[in-house]
């Protein structure tokens, strides 16, 4: 995925221990938490001083992998990240595909004289970065950051901590090794992240068994009352108000794996779930089975993006205004939706 001449800048780049700046996307999810982390604990083995970034909070489940504390959360304290993006010889970005997905970071990254590398999985890139490892077949970042460390002939250096992180980016964007994303060398690498000390077992448990009892109240709550099917559409969707989210205590991450609920019904090809956010603006995820590609329904439609089969997208109207129009949408890929 690199040609010769970025090869050796990156080999270069990486020989001589330097303070180095990580970034992930907003609102980061599994795998760009686990993939920036999974870096982070490699460059430190090189000697490398790093910082990394999160635009804004990240989940409580994913604050078990090691060096999460470290983490500089740049909606809480701007100053001390834009004082590692300013200071930093190397700019890694984990995980994105635009520099619009770092919010406000941006204008610090844009003063930035730093060498920009990008690992990422996510189609239609964008060039922001000197050099880009980038493959939209790849299962995860994660996976990509694996194959970056191994090409760097460095595999042999991935230990405990490095494994973790990197399993844990792999399991959350594959939906557990079950989306059509997961490939062969996916289970291939996953084996040797094992080998390198990958505790499966804890990894799920870590995320999947670490819940406040009032989350699953939420999410019991959002498919019992608030999910609705539309067959003749093979299409699911959920909604959540600020009031219900406050309802149920609402924290970051508690509606993670929701928008999965309608698309597991028979039948159900194209699901999406809308939460409206403090400021009004309505968040919208989408999920779809076989060949409906909601990247571009979201890009087209909504303002966003992401993978065939996994995006995002958002909303400045009224929940009732953008269900509405959804709704009016769906009418456009009814043959589609039928796989006519």
């Amino acid at each position: 995925m690199l040609n010769e001449k970025e090869y050796l800048k990156v080999r270069e780049a990486f020989a001589t221990p330097s303070k180095v700046a990580i970034i992930m996307h907003k609102s980061p999810d599994g795998d760009a938490v686990g993939s920036s982390l999974g870096m982070k604990h490699y460059l430190e083995k090189l000697g490398h001083t790093v910082s990394v970034i999160s635009p804004n909070p990240y989940p409580e489940f994913l604050k078990w992998m090691p060096g999460t504390r470290s983490v500089i959360d740049f909606e809480k304290t701007p100053t001390p990240a834009n004082q590692a993006i300013a200071k930093a010889d190397l700019i890694l970005f984990l995980d994105l595909n635009s520099l619009k997905r770092i919010g406000d970071l941006e204008k610090a990254v844009k003063k930035s004289d730093a060498l920009r590398i990008v690992i990422d999985h996510h189609p239609l890139p964008e060039k922001f970065a000197d050099i880009a490892f980038h493959d939209a077949a790849a299962s995860s970042t994660a996976e990509l950051a694996y194959d970056f460390i191994s090409m760097l002939g460095d595999s042999k250096r991935i230990h405990k901590d490095i494994a973790n992180c990197l399993y844990a980016g792999i399991m959350t964007d594959t939906g557990s090794f079950r989306f059509a994303s997961t490939t062969p060398h996916t289970h291939d690498v996953v084996a040797d992240l094992m080998r390198h000390g990958a505790e499966a077992n804890k990894v799920h448990r870590f995320i999947d068994d670490n819940n406040r009892d009032i989350r699953l109240r939420l999410l019991g709550y959002a498919v019992f009352e608030k999910m609705k099917i539309f067959p003749e559409f093979a299409t699911g969707i959920i909604t959540l108000t600020q009031s219900e989210l406050k309802r149920f205590d609402y924290k970051e991450g508690d509606t993670e794996g929701l928008v999965n609920e309608p698309i597991s019904v028979k039948g159900i090809v194209f699901s999406a779930l809308f939460t409206e956010q403090k400021d009004g603006e309505i968040k919208i995820s989408f999920r779809s089975k076989d060949k409906f590609d909601v990247n571009q329904f979201a890009r087209k439609h909504f303002n966003g993006g992401g993978h065939m089969n996994a995006a995002g997208g958002r909303s400045d109207w009224s929940m009732d205004e953008t269900i509405l129009q959804f709704l009016q949408l769906l009418s456009q890929y009814k043959t589609e939706l039928q796989g006519k």
